[in-house]
Parts: C-alpha cells; structure tokens; sequence
C-alpha cells in the first residue's frame, strides 16, 4: 500500500493547513493518539468574534430559495464565506440563516460591496 501523503506541517504542533479565508485559519491544531497509535488531528474550539454592532452591518431580508452559499457569493464574492454571515448572526448551523423566507439577517461591512 502506497504511503500517504506527508505534509510540511505534519511536525509541527499547532500548525494547521486551513487557507487564509477559511473560518478555522488560526484555529489550533490538535493531535489524538488512538489506543491503536493512530493520530488524529482535529482542528480545537474555535470561540465566535463578538457580534458586530449595528453600525458595522448591513440588513439582508432572505427570499423564497436563498442558500448560505448565494449570499457568500453575494456579499464577499466566494460562494465559501457563508460563514461570515453566520458568524455575525450567531448561528452554527447555517441553514438556519436562510430556513426561513421573510426572516432578517445581518451582513457584516466590509464584504464585496459593502464598505
């Protein structure tokens, strides 16, 4: 069997290959040792920013077929920035942002468009 790829961070503890614009870049990195000796990494609790004050974002009313990823896309131009709305709404499951046509949701500034 073929040896699994080795990563430059495989050594170092606490290093993580999360990019930049993900929502676990700097997230600490953990490793588990199995009762086998297997490792498993995990990426540890990540504590949510402070909720932005009104000041800091914008209403969005969420229409009939809206999914997190349409307003990613949307409001910071990659489809994968979902999380930042949820992060500014205080919600872990993101179909909870867009579940319910008609509901109000807020939109941090500083996404694609937004100043």
């Amino acid at each position: 069997m073929p040896e699994p790829y080795r990563s430059v961070f495989d050594d170092i503890p606490g290093a993580g290959t999360y990019p930049s614009t993900s929502r676990y870049a700097g997230a600490e990195i953990a490793v588990h040792t199995m009762p086998d000796g297997t490792e498993v990494r995990y990426a540890k609790h990540r504590l949510l920013p402070a909720l932005p004050g009104e000041d800091d974002t914008v209403p969005h009313v969420v229409t009939v077929g809206e999914r997190p990823d349409h307003l990613g896309q949307r409001y910071f131009g990659a489809a994968d920035q979902w999380w930042r709305i949820a992060d500014a709404n205080a919600v872990l499951d993101p179909r909870e942002l867009t579940g319910e046509p008609g509901r109000r949701i807020d939109i941090p500034r500083g996404g694609f468009g937004l100043v």
